[in-house]
Formats: structure tokens, C-alpha cells, sequence
């Protein structure tokens, strides 16, 4: 039985993958590493800030510490600030669905970015008190395709008023995500999954249990049919 519906952030609720992209490839120029589009994602996008850094820096062999990711996470946070203010997007759909699942579902969101993105986001979209618990780049050590982020929403679910009775089992969560890395993460909480095609295409999200093009094409009798289909 489907009783909680946990979102991705960046590519799911709003259409900012490529303002990340050109925000984290703007601070890289500036330490003379190039990172091409393609190799963004299929590499790292849904990494959070800091082991995107990481990686990119140590693939290309460069001593990495925590200071410096830390002074690399916050100059392309200050991009990524001034370009997603000018240009807000909400995708296509995200506020019907999210408004007709509020009432019968515990919401949360569980995203590599940071939490002032998040909010600010939802608050602009007044989206904001729809959902009890948003786990974000700061709660977690292990980004996605670890399953940190999603075990962590969902000790966060059955921990936060009004608290579940009996406790949410992961076999009751459905997670709507937009990258391989995510689904991976999903299915690694146990957690079903649906993958939407805003950031990949179909042939990429495989792994999920369903693949739709967004969410104005998403109907919630289909995500509660993937809890069925799993106790049956």
C-alpha cells in the first residue's frame, strides 16, 4: 500500500539540471578543468555539490581537501543563486500533482542540493508546506546512487508529527526521480521508483519501475499501482 510519495528536487520539481551544470562548469573553468556537457551527465549529475567537486578535481588528479571543496561549493552556489532567481521554471504539472497527492500521501523531498535551494524554490512556487520532511546535501555524507539520502527521508518520516502508526516501511515509499544515479538510490532503499525523462532519456532510467516524460503526465492511481503490484 502506497503511503508516502518522495521527490527529487533539481529536474523534478524544477527544470534547473543545466543551470547547475553551467554554474559547477563556470567554477571549474576557474581552476582550469573544462567539463564538457555529455560528460556531466553521464558522470555526475545527481551528485551533490560537494562530491561532484570531488570527483571531477580527482579525476583529473588534483589534490582535493575539504576547505578547498567547501570554497569551490560555495562560489558556484553564488552562480547558481543569480542565474535560478532570474529564472525560476517549475515543470509542467508539479503543482497539480503535488496539490492532489498532499492530502492523502506524506510528502518529502530527498535532493543533492542544498537546502536554501530548496526552499527558496518551493516557497516561490508555494509549494512549501506541502511536504513533512526535505532531506538535503547537508544531512547527508554519501550522495546518491547511494541510498543514504532516501533512508534518511524515511527515518525522517516516521520521526516527524504526525508520526506514523505503524512506521512507513520502505515498500510503502515511491520515489519520482529524473536520473539513473537517483533511481539506483531508490531501488537501493527499497524503495520503488518512478523515472521521469526531463534530464535522460527513457533507454537511461531502465531501472525504474515506471518511466513517464513528467509529471503533468503522471496520475497518482499509477503510483499507488506500484505498491499494489509489489504486495501482490
Amino acid at each position: 500500500m502506497l503511503r508516502a510519495i518522495l521527490f527529487d528536487f533539481d529536474g523534478v520539481i524544477i527544470d534547473s539540471e543545466k543551470v547547475h551544470y553551467r554554474a559547477f562548469r563556470q567554477v571549474l573553468l576557474e581552476e582550469g578543468i573544462d567539463l564538457p556537457e555529455d560528460i556531466y551527465y553521464a558522470k555526475y549529475l545527481a551528485m551533490d555539490d560537494k562530491n561532484c567537486f570531488r570527483a571531477v578535481l580527482e579525476a583529473d588528479g588534483r589534490p582535493v581537501d575539504r576547505q578547498m571543496i567547501l570554497t569551490l561549493v560555495e562560489r558556484k552556489s553564488r552562480y547558481y543563486d543569480r542565474a535560478i532567481k532570474d529564472g525560476l521554471i517549475i515543470l509542467p504539472g508539479v503543482p497539480e500533482f503535488i496539490h492532489a497527492a498532499a492530502g492523502r500521501y506524506r510528502l518529502a523531498i530527498g535532493s543533492g542540493a542544498l537546502r536554501r535551494e530548496i526552499e527558496y524554490a518551493l516557497d516561490r512556487a508555494g509549494l512549501r508546506s506541502a511536504f513533512d520532511v526535505i532531506v538535503s546535501s547537508e544531512d547527508i555524507e554519501h550522495s546518491k546512487p547511494a541510498p543514504d539520502c532516501y533512508l534518511t527521508v524515511l527515518a525522517r518520516l516516521n520521526s516527524t508529527p504526525p508520526v506514523p502508526v505503524p512506521p512507513l516501511s520502505a515498500s510503502e515509499c515511491v520515489v519520482i526521480e529524473d536520473a539513473f544515479h537517483g533511481i539506483t538510490a531508490a531501488k537501493a532503499a527499497g524503495m520503488r521508483c518512478v523515472g521521469i525523462t526531463t534530464s535522460y532519456p527513457a533507454e537511461r532510467l531502465n531501472g525504474a519501475d515506471l518511466v513517464v516524460s513528467g509529471l503533468d503526465r503522471l496520475a497518482i492511481e499509477q503510483v499507488e499501482r506500484l505498491c499494489e503490484e509489489r504486495s501482490s
